[in-house]
């Protein structure tokens, strides 16, 4: 009995020195974030023992099923060897080390911990390794291998008794029941982190002012776990219960009424061809006139000359399949799951191409990789669209990188290609070569300032020179005179000014209106008003004098009576801006508040979570 308190210990401390060393290694890779954000050293030490709670829950989570078996194998008496609890811990080191490998890829890419969102990616694994570069995967794997390793060995070597568990006859049996109230009364109070009332959680873990520690703090796989629990039970009361429902209906449906119907015509004509350039993860700061270096997008400040640029335009998500959502049937991002992962809900979502279609228009999406990923594909085919091209259609002779086509190539040719399309045409042309793995042609001298991101910057001017290549030969195509182009992003990252995710500096994305059926008078002019890529349906189908009464979510940002506001949703929070300020509701519970705007952006929120359960 004296060696089964001793394993258990051992046990315990052999978890939490896995996990701290773990953190350590999770550090050590974002350490120029840290350098950046300069995090002060006390934050980085206090870390440690603010981990533990979390770390002990996980450790408690992960010891019961040994300790009762051998607990079991006591109570009768038996002979019996520890080894065989190896191959359960080999199993649960390696998964757990597996999943601090996807926090590290992740979280430069997302910002944010290895949550269920991600893991639903991995029904199409392929895809997932397309997006990683080959050093980056080699490294993960390797280091996944190694500590996997690592851990087995130091197991076997230090934790695991060398020799059989002797059970005597001369405990006496009143000691059994005893020690198991104590024992497993011990995990269940660890669990719960303690005998408060309420029990422990992520949250725990939130202490800092500096995003990355926190992200550092709370243990992954209680994460993981807590996250994936959390999505599985689709209720809204389970995330989003701020307030009455009936309430928060309310407060939404008002804050979308407008006083008046009456929108100032931006275009001189009245079919247009309709081109939308969805440009891959283009955050604002890759341009100059929206706070970025005049160095990287040269060739899209000189297409503002003669557009129309939206200064204060937000994406309501962060990945590409929630920004085709917005842009195609003006819903916003959804918090915890996407749209596209729930094909039975499709029919709930009124669509830019079914009026459009009614109009006479013929409609088409491009793009040079593969759409299964994030399940865009089926999105877009229960859309009826007339034409989707994927690199795989594409016959030309082009060199491939690791997701598809690169922008430099595909572009131009899809130029050409829409010559085979009947007009008026809604088509969107969606670029790839600013998502990692950044395998992009170095066709141009890097540019070497950015600290921070600095493939991601430079992939943005590599687009950048394919825009100009694309523009060159789309005023050689007989369709140009009548096309009205937007070049927007579909979701803002990460970039060199390192804007934390839990800010509207980090959403803001360009949208720019370009092309010859643009009124004259709103060339080289600005758009200043809050808006954001959920209002495009609306804004376009209005220009076009066509109802858009069925999109609910989005706005006419052309409306004479238009009221501004934008949100983004954190995936447990939210962001939302209006005229008056701005509110953010973090997942850690913190919130900015100011008021008016809480009661909004919760109401909008909850509103949101709560009609899409109901779909």
């Amino acid at each position: 009995m004296k060696r089964y308190f001793i394993y258990l210990l051992k046990m315990l401390a052999f978890l939490l020195v896995m996990f701290a060393i773990m953190r350590i290694i999770f550090l050590a890779n974002y350490w120029p974030l840290v350098k950046a954000d300069m995090v002060p050293f006390v934050d980085i030490v206090r870390s440690a023992y603010k981990a533990l709670p979390l770390d002990i829950a996980s450790a408690c989570y992960i010891m019961p099923l040994p300790a009762l078996v051998m607990f079991i194998l006591m109570c009768f008496n038996k002979n019996t060897s520890y080894r065989w609890v190896r191959w359960y811990f080999y199993v649960m080191i390696a998964i757990y080390v597996l999943i601090v490998m996807g926090e590290i890829g992740i979280y430069g890419e997302w910002g944010t911990k290895l949550n269920y969102k991600a893991l639903v990616y991995l029904e199409n694994p392929s895809e997932v390794v397309n997006t990683a570069s080959t050093q980056q995967t080699t490294l993960l794997i390797s280091l996944w291998a190694c500590f996997t390793l690592l851990f087995c060995w130091w197991y076997v070597r230090w934790i695991e008794p060398t020799t059989e568990v002797v059970v005597t006859q001369q405990i006496h049996w009143a000691f059994y029941p005893a020690a198991f109230v104590i024992v497993f009364g011990l995990m269940f109070v660890g669990m719960r982190g303690g005998l408060g009332e309420i029990p422990i959680s992520t949250s725990s873990g939130y202490f800092s002012n500096y995003k990355i520690v926190n992200i550092m703090t709370v243990n992954p796989g209680y994460n993981i776990m807590e996250n994936i629990s959390n999505s599985k039970n689709i209720d809204p009361k389970a995330h989003f219960n701020f307030m009455d429902d009936s309430t928060a209906e309310a407060i939404t449906i008002e804050t979308h009424q407008v006083e008046c119907d009456s929108t100032v015509r931006i275009i001189k004509t009245e079919k247009p061809n309709i081109l939308i350039i969805l440009l891959e993860s283009w955050s604002a700061d890759l341009i100059e006139s929206l706070g970025g270096d005049s160095t990287i997008t040269p060739n899209f400040h000189e297409l503002e000359k003669d557009g129309l640029l939206f200064t204060n335009f937000y994406a309501s998500a962060n990945r590409s399949q929630q920004a085709i959502a917005s842009i195609y049937g003006g819903l916003p991002g959804l918090p915890v799951t996407t749209i596209t992962n729930h094909p039975e809900k499709y029919y709930a979502i009124p669509s830019i191409v079914k009026p459009l279609d009614a109009s006479g228009y013929y409609t088409s999406f491009y793009f040079g990789g593969e759409l299964n990923y994030g399940n865009i594909m089926s999105y877009l085919r229960y859309n009826e669209l007339d034409r989707i091209v994927e690199g795989k259609d594409v016959k030309a002779n082009f060199h491939k990188g690791k997701l598809g086509i690169h922008d430099a190539d595909m572009l131009p040719w899809a130029a050409k290609d829409l010559n085979s399309q009947p007009e008026p045409f809604f088509t969107t042309i969606f670029t790839l070569s600013t998502h990692s793995p950044y395998d992009f042609p170095k066709i141009f001298d890097q540019l070497e300032w950015p600290e921070l991101e600095k493939q991601f910057v430079n992939s943005g001017k590599y687009t950048d020179i394919a825009l100009k290549l694309f523009m060159d030969r789309a005023k050689q195509q007989p369709w140009y005179d009548n096309t009205l182009f937007l070049f927007m992003a579909d979701h803002s990252h990460p970039s060199y000014k390192n804007y934390p995710l839990e800010s509207f500096e980090y959403h803001k994305i360009p949208l720019l209106i370009y092309g010859e059926p643009l009124v004259d008078t709103l060339r080289g002019c600005t758009f200043d008003k809050i808006c954001g890529n959920t209002d495009v349906p609306a804004t376009i189908l209005a220009q076009l004098g066509l109802s858009h009464e069925e999109f609910f979510w989005s706005k006419d940002v052309f409306n004479t009576c238009y009221r501004p506001f934008a949100f983004f949703e954190l995936n447990e929070g939210l962001g939302w801006k209006t005229d008056e300020g701005e509110y953010i509701l973090t997942g850690n519970g913190r919130a900015d508040s100011l008021g008016q705007l809480e009661r909004q952006g919760k109401a909008y929120m909850q509103y949101h979570f709560d009609l899409f359960n109901r779909y």
